[in-house]
């Protein structure tokens, strides 16, 4: 990157994480302002402290890639957002506000015992400290791949920064901070949709790159057909999608901290409902960008590989001819894929339909060359460099950026970057360390004395622990497929039990602890065998997990019939 990049991507963080930690100096000093910002968010700073949550850096470096080598089909996975808002904002949030609850969990103890609660909130900061690992991991390993960087300092580098503004600030730190990073996320996002329009040939439009992705089948945004293996249908999307959003915002901490810090039940609700109509345009919008990425390659050269650090090792490894030879075929391939593209574009601006037909069959033909190049090429990848990784779909977007993008620019989307991986993972650790305080530490503790200034240290000392131990598993973390997917993938083993306990505490009132505590645990067991052994598509563990849990526990309250905690129903 150039000085210019350099002073636009330190100045934009430094802004962003310098006034968050200035504006929330005072916040700490109370147990409900360090953990909950004095629940005095409105209703806009709810919705985006969820969206900058939830948007991780895997988000900007993987969803990109991802729609660039899938097509769009991967927006059936929010399908089912928007009717989980409004579903929790019914729910679960005037329960939440009317308890005053610091965390989801506690109130399962009020509905069934101190052991369920720990169950939940157990699984809960396993799946959260894991992925927040995956949240830094993301983004370090993308960035010194393509900058240069040293994976470890680039991790500590993100890792501390992070820990430091959380621990500093607490929630009202966290929230703030990720105002400025949702700008500074939706501006470098719009300046990359434009920019990519504006580098495709003269003679190509922007409708122009819809009708050829269009006829290549990458604007697949919606499909019928059902199949219990196939992770991205409407199907999935619509019941196990809904499942994942009501079991992530519901009851996942890092998501319910958000809505517990609003003013009120109304201003929680909103922030909801803000981010149930914002977040599928915008991942639309971010699936667009990794569509007009694959026809801006229809017309300019696209490398064999995307990562150049393991492009370079082979090139000059002992394969190395083997390597030139797919070098130069992959040239070919790609003047022929050129030549069809423009005479697609040409044909469809003479309405000639035959010319047209003509051409998209060329370039379904070079496509498919150009995937057999790809495969080729993995495969001498995995004998040239075995620990290298074949995959490159997460290095598309930022590899763009950094070749095409004018001074200055690079420097906004490298901050875009980092900024949600900072947003995202300075919520989780957050929630790590208020759930640990109040779910763990305070039940157990034999102390009962302690100040409110004693419990917020515990609170940060909690919060330091965890962030040291995403650290850690960032910089031993294996690669698992595209990383937008395995976010999704780790978030599913344990949101269906989690999903479950709470869909029992709502609406089965008969059903005491010890039925749901066993059903919870039998489940969530069963859930991590199926996933070794079989091919079920992971978002069907949400809805799976869910109702195995909500039968389990009725069957175990009519084998061990006992009363039930007095159900505290919805407001």
């Amino acid at each position: 990157m150039s000085p210019l990049d350099w002073a636009v991507l330190t100045g934009a963080l430094l802004f962003i994480i310098g006034y968050g930690t200035w504006r929330t100096r005072r916040a700490g000093h109370s147990l409900d302002g360090y953990l909950l910002g004095g629940r005095q968010t409105r209703w806009w700073g709810v919705g985006l402290s969820i969206i900058a949550t939830q948007a991780s850096a895997v988000t900007f470096l993987s969803t990109p890639g991802q729609a660039y080598a899938d097509g769009m089909r991967f927006i059936q996975f929010y399908f089912g957002l928007p009717l989980a808002m409004v579903l929790i904002a019914v729910v679960a949030v005037p329960i939440y506000h009317r308890l005053r609850v610091y965390t989801a969990y506690e109130y399962l103890q009020s509905r069934f015992d101190r052991r369920t609660r720990t169950l939940a909130a157990s699984l809960f900061l396993v799946q959260r400290g894991f992925s927040n690992g995956l949240s830094l991991y993301a983004p370090a390993l993308v960035l010194s791949a393509i900058l240069g960087w040293n994976t470890t300092a680039t991790v500590l580098l993100l890792g501390t920064v992070m820990i430091a503004y959380t621990v500093s600030g607490g929630t009202r730190a966290v929230t703030v901070t990720q105002q400025g990073q949702v700008a500074v996320i939706f501006a470098g996002m719009a300046t990359a949709g434009y920019l990519l329009v504006h580098y495709l040939p003269p003679q190509v439009g922007f409708s122009d790159a819809l009708h050829v992705a269009g006829r290549l089948g990458k604007l697949n945004l919606v499909d019928f057909h059902f199949s219990w293996t196939d992770r991205y249908n409407f199907w999935t999307g619509m019941s196990g999608g809904l499942f994942l959003a009501l079991s992530y915002f519901g009851t996942d901490q890092s998501q319910v901290q958000r809505y517990l810090s609003g003013q009120s039940v109304t201003q929680s609700r909103l922030g909801l409902l803000m981010n149930g109509l914002v977040k599928v345009p915008m991942q639309l919008g971010i699936l667009l960008i990794g569509v007009l990425l694959f026809v801006f390659y229809l017309f300019q050269p696209a490398p064999l590989s995307f990562n150049r650090p393991v492009y370079e090792r082979v090139m000059h490894g002992p394969r190395a001819a083997d390597a030139r030879r797919l070098e130069a075929e992959h040239r070919a391939v790609q003047q022929a894929q050129q030549e069809a593209a423009a005479a697609f574009v040409q044909a469809r601006h003479a309405h000639d339909a035959p010319a047209q037909a003509a051409a998209q069959q060329r370039l379904q033909l070079t496509q498919a060359a150009a995937a057999g190049l790809r495969t080729d090429w993995q495969q001498l990848v995995q004998q040239a460099a075995p620990a290298a990784d074949v995959k490159d779909t997460d290095y598309v977007f930022i590899s763009f950026v950094l070749r095409y993008l004018p001074r200055g620019l690079v420097g906004l989307l490298v901050a875009v970057v980092l900024s949600a991986a900072l947003g995202s993972a300075a919520g989780g650790l957050n929630s790590l360390g208020s759930t640990t305080l109040i779910d763990l530490y305070r039940p157990f503790t034999r102390r009962q004395d302690q100040t409110e200034a004693e419990l917020v240290r515990v609170s940060r000392w909690a919060t330091v622990g965890w962030g040291v131990l995403g650290i850690g598993f960032a910089l031993f973390a294996a690669r698992m497929e595209n990383l937008i997917q395995a976010v999704n993938i780790l978030g599913s083993l344990f949101y269906g039990t989690i999903l479950g306990i709470f869909a029992v505490a709502f609406f089965q009132k008969h059903v005491h602890g010890r039925a749901v505590f066993w059903a919870a645990a039998a489940t969530q067991l069963a859930t991590v065998l199926c996933f070794w052994l079989t091919d079920i598509a992971y978002l069907w563990f949400n809805i799976l997990g869910c109702a195995a849990v909500m039968l389990l526990a009725e069957l175990l309250q009519r084998l061990w019939p006992e009363p039930a905690k007095r159900a505290l129903a919805p407001a």
